[in-house]
């Protein structure tokens, strides 16, 4: 029988609101008094029931993780960060899948089903709007990867994605490329339009360097791969290719392998993200890094402080991105 509330206070020689107390945040209640029945509750292996908690707390500690990309490997990364950080605050994540779904009102009476506390959405490809439906129902709300706004309307953390196009544009045009491309996710996500911006604003300041793009059906392998053998098809595919994403870079590695293309020898590619398997031998991607592990930590922080201050001001909390040198992409030339 598992032990309950009645035996610790039983075992203490309390009353059982006593041991409610301790077991309350906020509760009142003596040091001698909690000392008393945490050594009871230990010696019993009793562990407090989180749902009968939140019905006298009105918290459930839940906060809702909601994605829509589960078919790119690095938000097995994000969640297994996200999961760990939220649990070392004591809260509990409730993990949402919205591949293929895009109402938001839907996600929204999906999470207050479960009278979450916050939400947080990580997706670097809904729109600003989609966030905001959490919060106009009531529900704090921070957007990890969202896109950068001088006026958010909710907590965003993530990167400068027109910057990051950027200095992809110049690394290839300093490696000596002369037609490069941007070979970026879907057409309407946030973060490929914001890479596919900066990396031809760029562009256009080296008028030597003949540009195209195109845009995978989304970001995953599988899109990746089929974008690159299209190209290959068609004929006349580029020096250089900024992928826009590391998942869709190994997809398209894999097609010029296929079409007997050597990279970088022939073909040069370049990705966004360093997620690991980006860095295994046999794949050994350039690309741009983007420090998740600190974006998640500032997205955690964030929701911990609304739930303290539901009022406080939104903000953006922007990070920077570095370049990962690997080996798809001729040597930096020496300095002169």
């Amino acid at each position: 029988m598992p032990v309950t509330l009645k035996d610790v206070a039983m075992r203490a020689g309390v009353s059982t609101s006593a041991v409610s107390r301790t077991f309350t945040d906020g509760a009142s209640i003596s040091g001698k008094m909690r000392s008393k029945v945490e050594k009871a509750a230990a010696e019993l292996g009793y562990s407090p029931n989180a749902l009968a908690s939140s019905l006298t707390t009105g918290r459930t500690k839940l906060i809702g993780l909601v994605s829509n990309n589960f078919h790119n490997p690095i938000f097995l990364q994000v969640f297994d960060l996200l999961t760990r950080k939220l649990q070392d605050c004591g809260l509990r994540p409730l993990l949402m899948n919205l591949s293929g779904e895009h109402d938001a009102q839907t996600a929204v009476r999906m999470l207050q089903q479960y009278s979450v506390d916050g939400a947080i959405v990580s997706s670097s490809t809904l729109t600003p709007e989609f966030s905001r439906l959490f919060r106009d129902a009531g529900l704090p709300v921070v957007n990890s990867f969202g896109r950068f706004s001088t006026s958010p309307d909710v907590h965003v953390v993530g990167v400068d994605n027109s910057e990051c196009g950027r200095m992809a544009a110049r690394t290839l045009v300093e490696r000596g490329y002369t037609k490069v491309a941007f070979m970026g996710g879907p057409e309407a996500a946030t973060s490929t339009q914001d890479r596919f911006r900066g990396f031809f604003q760029e562009l256009a300041k080296h008028p030597h360097a003949k540009h195209s793009h195109s845009f995978a059906e989304e970001y995953s392998f599988n899109a990746g791969r089929a974008e690159m053998q299209r190209l290959i098809a068609a004929g006349g595919i580029a020096d250089a290719y900024f992928c826009g994403d590391d998942v869709l870079s190994i997809g398209a590695l894999s097609a010029l392998q296929d079409a007997g293309l050597r990279v970088p020898q022939d073909i040069g590619i370049i990705g966004f993200n360093d997620m690991e398997m980006a860095g295994w031998e046999n794949i050994n991607l350039t690309t741009i890094s983007q420090p998740i592990d600190a974006i998640l930590q500032s997205s955690v922080d964030l929701m911990v402080s609304m739930l303290a201050d539901p009022n406080r001001t939104p903000e953006v909390r922007l990070f920077p991105c570095k370049l990962i040198e690997r080996g798809t992409l001729r040597p930096a030339p020496d300095p002169v």
